[in-house]
């Protein structure tokens, strides 16, 4: 019964049980601008799961309080279908537009492989439609590459790369890619859908990523 009990306490109360967890990190290598610089880091929205505008809202609105310098998105913006993000299109451009901006990269739901597809193409159109919609709602998608951000004449890098998981999970992404024209002594934050793929390549590359950001690992609402 226990079991049961929170199942159906997951799909309906908690899944709209939001909180804001702070971590504060230290770089000794980290340029003195960057003192202070704040993240908001949120993942797998699963928007085609959503039926309380009020609740959603009520997300938005715990994301602005925040008043970060950028606002990240580890992946999983909709279940199967882009078309599951338009009704939320203009929920989202509601977050504020901070100032280094708002990014995002790809994850595993997000190439359609859990839904039925009317043909090859109609399934290809999936991510571009998805990046527009993103778009719209003031995201840049991020595909296993990089943006410097600059404040004083310092910088620091920001790398997304697409979903990479241990199989049967797609492994679309790529670190060293997403390195390419970065400093090899620049500080580094990775937006990395899937944690296993720290685990599996980023600590064991040659390249030092100093922070990286995942989600995926929710476990549907149990989590």
């Amino acid at each position: 019964a226990i079991p049961f009990a929170s199942f159906l306490y997951g799909i309906t109360i908690g899944k709209y049980n939001y909180k804001v967890i702070r971590q504060t990190l230290f770089f000794p290598d980290l340029p003195d601008a960057f003192d202070g610089t704040t993240i908001t880091h949120i993942s797998d929205v699963h928007s085609g799961s959503f039926d309380d505008a009020e609740k959603i809202q009520y997300a938005i609105d715990l994301i602005n309080e925040q008043n970060s310098d950028m606002v990240l998105f580890t992946g999983d913006i909709v279940n199967t279908h882009a078309t599951e993000m338009d009704p939320w299109i203009d929920t989202f451009k509601g977050i504020h537009n901070p100032k280094f901006g708002k990014f995002s990269v790809l994850g595993n739901h997000d190439y359609g492989d859990y839904g039925a597809w009317n043909s090859r193409e109609e399934k290809a159109q999936n991510i571009p439609t998805l990046k527009n919609y993103q778009a719209e709602a003031g995201f840049k998608l991020l595909r296993n590459e990089n943006i410097a951000l600059e404040k004083y004449g310092e910088k620091i890098y920001l790398l997304g790369v697409e979903n990479w998981g241990i199989k049967p999970f797609p492994q679309y992404g790529d670190l060293d890619k997403a390195l390419k024209g970065v400093p090899e002594d620049a500080i580094k934050v990775l937006m990395s859908h899937d944690p296993t793929h720290f685990d599996e390549v980023v600590k064991k590359h040659k390249t030092n990523v100093h922070l990286t950001l995942s989600g995926h690992t929710h476990g549907m609402q149990f989590g």
